[in-house]
């Protein structure tokens, strides 16, 4: 007579098997199999073990040679192939991305799952399933503005040329202002963060007045030059490059980030930095603000100094953003530079296509 595959169960194993059965969370298929072991172990023929768990002995016979071969993992998994199989069928997933890219439900701008379920007539759930595979967001949009300046590539070249290998005895800035940040008071005073429940501040609010950042973030200490001005015009922009002609030692180039804002290349300063030859301007290609890397910093600036904050006074916020550059700059971290130019040239192209062949489509 055939024989059955004999269980001999470890202290530890057994402990793992009863735990299985006495935690209320395990999966009943999970518990069945558990059970099944621990009655083979305990000597009982794969017979009467159908008998008590009201299985087949073919079953009861396989979870046996299961636990011998893998342990406790081979109890938990399904074979490949076993379980219910997908209601779905490729041509269903196949019009739900179609729709989800190149439709819009009737008048609305973009897809729900409530939307997609109705014009498809499959579930809410299901619905989620096939965007979370594919990566679809519908409810999220993204902002952007291809660069349309016909020098873009030459700009991007030189710019990102300083950022990966800037030249020697020179220090390369990036450059920006920080215009019109406000000075606000809420209306009333916030609630501290507890458990169960964020900090709380008033939506409303009571401003006094602006002040303008001017930065210059030096490349390669991560070291950030602050100014704040009460405005921002061509004799503010003029203050904060004497600043720089000041602070860096004579025998050094200075070479400036910046984008195309009016007051860079305002006479004035175009004539003052002709008398002053240290000085190289490198301007940003028009809509590529994000090659500037100051503009980081002002994001960190903003969410760790003055979003959540209070000010009772212009002089108030300016204390703050001072005080916030001594801190940066007591241990100052550079931001490190990844892509090259030829990949953010290569991005740029096919975004320019696919923006001119939706313009073309729109007018067909």
């Amino acid at each position: 007579m055939r024989r059955a595959i004999e269980v001999i169960l470890a202290s530890e194993e057994r402990s793992e098997l009863e735990a299985i059965l006495r935690a209320g969370t395990s999966p009943q298929r999970l518990v069945r199999r558990a059970q099944a072991v621990l009655l083979a172990a305990d000597g009982f023929t794969n017979k009467e073990i159908a008998s008590q768990l009201a299985m087949s002995a073919t079953a009861a016979a396989r979870w046996r040679l299961r636990f011998v071969e893998n342990g406790l993992p081979g109890l938990r998994r399904d074979r490949p192939g076993r379980g219910r199989k997908p209601k779905v069928d490729a041509d269903m997933i196949e019009m739900v991305v179609h729709k989800t890219t190149k439709e819009t439900p009737p008048n609305r701008t973009h897809w729900s799952r409530a939307t997609m379920a109705a014009a498809t007539g499959l579930s809410e759930s299901t619905i989620g399933r096939i965007w979370k595979a594919h990566g679809f967001k519908p409810h999220r949009v993204d902002t952007f503005k291809v660069s349309r300046d016909p020098e873009f590539a030459s700009k991007l070249e030189d710019i990102v040329g300083l950022y990966i290998n800037p030249p020697q005895s020179a220090v390369v800035f990036s450059v920006d202002e920080k215009s019109q940040i406000q000075a606000l008071d809420r209306t009333q005073p916030g609630l501290p963060m507890k458990k169960g429940r964020a900090g709380t501040m008033t939506h409303d609010y009571k401003r006094h007045g602006t002040t303008t950042l001017f930065a210059a973030l030096n490349v390669l200490t991560g070291r950030v030059t602050g100014l704040c001005q009460p405005a921002h015009t061509h004799e503010q922009w003029l203050k904060f490059l004497k600043k720089l002609d000041r602070d860096v030692p004579k025998d050094k180039a200075i070479h400036v980030i910046c984008d195309n804002y009016a007051t860079h290349k305002h006479e004035v300063v175009m004539r003052w930095l002709a008398r002053h030859p240290r000085f190289t301007m490198h301007f940003t290609p028009t809509s590529a603000s994000w090659l500037n890397m100051i503009e980081r910093f002002f994001r960190d600036l903003t969410v760790n100094a003055i979003r959540r904050r209070a000010f009772t006074s212009v002089q108030d916020l300016v204390s703050v953003i001072d005080e916030y550059l001594v801190n940066h700059n007591r241990k100052p971290k550079p931001f490190i530079w990844t892509a090259n130019a030829k990949d953010i040239l290569a991005k740029v192209v096919r975004a320019q296509q696919a923006l001119q062949e939706r313009i073309q489509g729109a007018v067909a």
